[in-house]
C-alpha cells in the first residue's frame, strides 16, 4: 500500500484504506454480505466527502486476497443483498453504490490453499496431523451449523491454531464457507476462485457483473505468479482466461481489462518481502495504467 500511496501522491487520486468488522485478525468471524455492506457505507462516505471538497470524481475499489472476494461479491450479487441470516440479526442490507473500476489483487482459493496444507503440512505439523485436525474441525463446524441456526459458534483455538495463524478466531460458518467441503459442484459463498469450478458456477459470479450494473468501466486482475497459497497444479493463464470469458460473456461484453490484467512474475501472495521490489514495481505500474495516470 505504501508503494501505491507514493505513486499516487502527485496525482488527483486519493487512497483510502477501509477498516471493516472483519479486518485484520477478525477475518474468520465475518461473512461477505456484512463485509460488502460495510464497504458500501465506506464508499458512500468517501464519495460524499470528496464531492463536497473537489466536485464529482471517480471511485475504484481494490481488494487484496480476501478483499478480492469482497470485490467479486460486491459486483456480482443482488443489490441490495437478499439474504437474511438468522445468526446475524442486526444486519440491514443497504443499496450498494456503483464504482468506476475494480481491481482484484492476489485472488486465491482458500479451499485449494487448504489442500496444500493437507498434502504438505504446515509449520511443525505433518500432513497426517493437519488432516486429523481438519477433519475434527470440519465435523465440529457441520454439527454447530446444524444444531442451532441462531448463533455462529467459534471453533477451538487449540485446533484452528494448528493450521491457521495462531490465536485467530474462526467461526464454524466461516470455516465451512472457506473450505467449501461440497465443492466444486456446490461451492460455498467464499469459494469464488477455485480452478475446478465449472463454467456454470463462474456464470453466477463473474458472469453476473454486467447484469448487476455496479461496475461502470473495467475489472483488472493482478495474479501473483509465485503465490504461496496457489498449488502448482493450477494453470494460472488458463484460469484467468476462463474468468475473462465469464465476465465478458465470450466477447459480448467489454468488462475485463485485457490491457492491464497480468500474472506478476515472481510475485508472492502479499508482495511484502525484501525480494519483492520488482513485483511491487510492476503492480504499481499496472494500477497507474488502469487509473490513467
Amino acid at each position: 500500500m505504501s508503494d501505491l500511496v507514493r505513486a499516487l501522491q502527485h496525482t488527483e487520486w486519493s487512497f483510502f484504506t477501509l477498516n471493516i468488522t472483519s479486518s485484520y485478525q477478525s477475518w474468520g468471524l465475518g461473512h461477505l454480505d456484512r463485509d460488502t455492506d460495510e464497504i458500501a457505507r465506506c464508499l458512500r462516505y468517501i464519495k460524499e466527502y470528496k464531492t463536497t471538497k473537489f466536485g464529482d470524481g471517480k471511485i475504484v475499489l481494490m481488494g487484496h486476497s480476501t478483499g478480492s472476494q469482497h470485490v467479486m461479491h460486491y459486483l456480482s450479487q443482488p443489490n441490495p443483498h437478499t439474504s437474511h441470516p438468522i445468526f446475524d440479526p442486526e444486519l440491514r442490507h443497504m443499496k450498494r453504490p456503483a464504482v468506476d473500476g475494480a481491481i482484484m489483487q492476489a485472488p486465491v482459493s482458500d479451499r485449494e490453499a487448504m489442500l496444500l496444507v493437507l498434502e504438505g503440512g504446515i509449520g511443525h505439523n505433518s500432513p497426517s496431523k493437519c488432516r486429523a485436525v481438519y477433519e475434527k474441525m470440519l465435523s465440529m463446524a457441520k454439527e454447530a451449523a446444524r444444531h442451532d441456526q441462531t448463533y455462529d459458534d467459534l471453533l477451538p483455538l487449540s485446533l484452528t491454531s494448528q493450521i491457521y495463524p495462531a490465536n485467530t478466531p474462526i467461526s464454524a460458518r466461516r470455516f465451512l464457507s472457506l473450505v467449501s467441503p461440497d465443492s466444486p459442484h456446490m461451492p460455498s459463498e467464499d469459494d469464488l476462485f477455485s480452478s475446478d469450478l465449472p463454467d456454470e458456477q463462474l456464470a453466477k459470479t463473474f458472469g453476473m457483473i454486467q447484469e448487476r450494473g455496479l461496475l461502470r468501466n473495467k475489472l483488472m486482475v493482478l495474479y501473483s505468479g509465485a503465490d504461496q497459497s496457489v498449488p502448482d497444479w493450477v494453470d494460472k493463464p488458463k484460469l484467468l482466461s476462463r474468468w475473462r470469458r465469464a465476465v465478458d460473456h465470450d466477447g459480448k461484453a467489454q468488462i475485463w481489462d485485457e490491457k492491464h490484467t497480468t500474472i506478476i512474475p515472481n510475485a508472492s501472495h502479499a508482495l511484502s518481502n525484501d525480494d519483492q521490489a520488482e513485483p511491487r514495481r510492476i503492480l504499481v505500474e499496472k494500477v497507474k495504467g488502469f487509473l490513467g495516470v
